[in-house]
């Protein structure tokens, strides 16, 4: 539910912005996902007649597992679509570019505790020393054996009658 009214504000917010953009601006207006959970889904959006592209070529960017390809339509020039995000943490920036040469570039965050650094040198297993062996004075008596109980019967313990 969260995600949904982010990605409206986030919409409602590119379309304000839009708006108040004259058409003939050089950066264009158009609408991306700002933060994803690691694997989670990317949307981004333009509306050709107000003050955004037709896009000429997909969102690509290295925090995809595969480019953004437009893929919806809609009124105003709406253009949209949606991707995956990667499962790495930190800042990507996307970039497309429009039929009439602009580039559009935005950047985004996956959120999360970023993997540790493959340069980082891991630590040695602690070692310990094994227990010197201890010798006593006393010289150590073997264990007794068990013996081996028989239990009574019947014969043994009288037949239950009074005599």
């Amino acid at each position: 539910m969260l995600k949904k009214t982010l990605i409206g504000l986030t919409a409602a917010g590119a379309a304000t912005l839009t708006v108040a953009l004259p058409a003939e601006a050089a950066e264009v207006s158009w609408g991306l996902t700002q933060q994803a959970e690691p694997g989670g889904r990317v949307d981004a959006e333009t509306y050709a007649a107000s003050g955004g592209c037709t896009p000429a070529t997909a969102v690509t960017s290295k925090g995809f597992a595969a480019p953004l390809v437009w893929s919806e339509g809609g009124n105003f020039g709406r253009v949209g679509g949606h991707t995956t995000a990667i499962t790495t943490p930190g800042k990507y920036s996307a970039t497309f570019t429009c039929t009439d040469g602009r580039k559009a570039t935005q950047t985004f965050t996956i959120v999360g505790t970023p993997p540790p650094s493959s340069t980082a040198k891991p630590k040695p297993p602690a070692t310990t020393k094994p227990k010197p062996p201890t010798t006593s004075t006393k010289p150590v008596k073997p264990a007794k054996p068990q013996v081996a109980v028989k239990p009574a019967g019947a014969p043994q313990t009288g037949d239950g009658s009074l005599s």
